[in-house]
């Protein structure tokens, strides 16, 4: 029983992990943000938006397709946060 691995076969690095965790965060964030929207109709079409481009892109493996879709995840999130404090004042 020394071959076999107690880890299942689609486990993540260290790296993987990490960023994994990484872009969860900007999703919760992203959707917890959205929920801030005081239009229904602005929410839920931010929401299914929000959704459908993180589930489009989940399958990706290209590093460097990645870290820019962490970028242009975290300016969106960074806009919208932006927009609703404007929208406070």
């Amino acid at each position: 029983m020394m071959g076999i691995s107690r880890l299942p076969p689609a486990a993540f690095t260290l790296k993987q992990f990490l960023q994994r965790q990484s872009i969860l965060g900007i999703y919760r964030n992203m959707l917890r943000t959205i929920r801030q929207v005081p239009d229904e109709a602005d929410r839920k079409y931010l929401r299914d938006w929000a959704r459908g481009e993180f589930k489009r892109n989940k399958n990706e493996t290209n590093q460097d397709a990645i870290r820019m879709m962490i970028k242009q995840a975290n300016d969106h999130l960074e806009d919208l946060q932006r927009s609703l404090a404007l929208a406070k004042c």
